[in-house]
């Protein structure tokens, strides 16, 4: 095999068509949906990212001497930070106060996907110290795009450290995960919760049992154009009433379903057969993803029911070793989401702001180990002894 001395060549692409599917997705593995081949296309066939929405692809590939893709990194030059989950404005607006110019930025993420995986995909055969040359790659060209940074956004754990030693600045966040502890069924979860906890989760159940909606957890070829539709209408009116941006297009939901198959996961609710509610969810090899929802009416508990208890149904069935029910909502917890830590890690050229930003996120990162701790104090679960 060989090593870290043999000559890389790295290179920005402005469309993931552009890289061949197998060779992408020989460096992403098939563990993780988001950063396939097919979910970034999607993203990009139907303009959900696009020079329209500020998200303009600038891919990274690093190719051995005989042209085999090895490395590579989904990144987008940006214009504005919103759908990132990570939150940078302030750090943007005390650096324009200041004379500075924040924008345009490199950003190394999933679009609109606030989900840890892989950020710095590298092939398996690939030689010694490959993603640290990926890393260094993306230094240089920030430097030569002449970018105010750059961000890679939910990272593994060994990126985030193998990025903190080459001197990135490291910073945390916090999610909420259920984990499957060799459940057979609901009520064995059920079984591990505390009294009032398990009583109050299955009087949600019950009354949404008890509403006259059909609810179904569909995939693959089950999900149909219909469905589509009726969840792109909900998606619409979640982020309207948000008062956020609705990036995704009615055409991605409808490349979704042909390119990731089954792969995809939507829980529909329906009255007198019209979708009325949908959650959907993205499945990797050990997690369920839960990622939008949206409803067009108000129906109690039924959010609960179709994001929180059907994705842990669909685990338990499949034998998934966790759900990840994403960002924001310490109701979660109550619910048997117990709160995670998740990372980023950011280069910034400004030595001035490098400071600041730097002594900020030593400061953050220890208030979010905090919250986490005091956040498990909340658990639902029962206490050993």
């Amino acid at each position: 095999m060989p090593d870290a001395s043999d000559a890389f060549e790295l290179s920005l692409v402005d469309g993931i068509a552009r890289i061949d599917p197998a060779e992408w997705d020989a460096c992403a593995g098939a563990g993780n949906p988001f950063v396939s081949h097919a979910f970034l296309l999607a993203l990009e066939d139907s303009g959900s990212t696009g020079p329209k929405t500020g998200w303009l692809p600038r891919h990274l590939a690093l190719r051995d001497a005989a042209g085999r893709l090895i490395a590579a990194a989904p990144a987008y030059v940006k214009s504005h930070s919103y759908g990132e989950y990570v939150f940078d404005h302030a750090w943007a607006n005390a650096y324009e106060q200041a004379g500075g110019r924040y924008y345009p930025k490199l950003q190394v993420a999933v679009p609109f996907t606030p989900v840890t995986g892989p950020r710095l995909l590298v092939h398996p055969d690939a030689p010694a110290g490959s993603r640290r040359a990926l890393a260094a790659g993306l230094q240089e060209v920030g430097e030569l795009l002449g970018v105010s940074s750059v961000h890679v956004t939910f990272p593994t754990s060994e990126e985030w450290d193998e990025l903190g030693a080459a001197g990135w600045l490291l910073r945390l966040g916090r999610q909420y995960h259920w984990q499957n502890e060799g459940y057979t069924c609901f009520e064995d979860f059920l079984g591990a919760l505390n009294s009032r906890k398990r009583k109050a989760i299955r009087k949600e159940r019950e009354a949404v049992a008890a509403s006259g909606l059909t609810i179904r957890t569909l995939t693959g070829a089950e999900i149909t154009p219909r469905h589509w539709d009726a969840f792109h209408r909900f998606y619409e009116g979640t982020i309207d009433r948000k008062w956020g941006w609705a990036y995704l297009t009615r055409r991605f939901f409808h490349l979704l379903g042909e390119r990731l198959g089954d792969r995809v996961v939507l829980v529909v609710a329906e009255e007198d057969g019209v979708p009325v509610a949908g959650a959907l969810n993205l499945r990797g090899d050990d997690a369920l993803y839960g990622r939008n929802w949206g409803a067009s009416g108000e129906y109690p508990y039924l959010h609960f029911e179709a994001c929180y208890y059907r994705a842990i149904d669909y685990a338990i069935a499949h034998g998934l070793a966790r759900v990840e029910a994403g960002a924001q909502g310490d109701h979660k917890i109550a619910r048997g989401y117990l709160p995670v830590r998740t990372y980023s890690a950011h280069w910034i050229a400004d030595p001035g702001l490098h400071r600041a930003v730097e002594d900020f996120l030593a400061r953050e990162r220890s208030a979010v180990d905090h919250q986490i701790a005091e956040l498990m104090e909340e658990s639902p679960f029962r206490k050993e002894g």
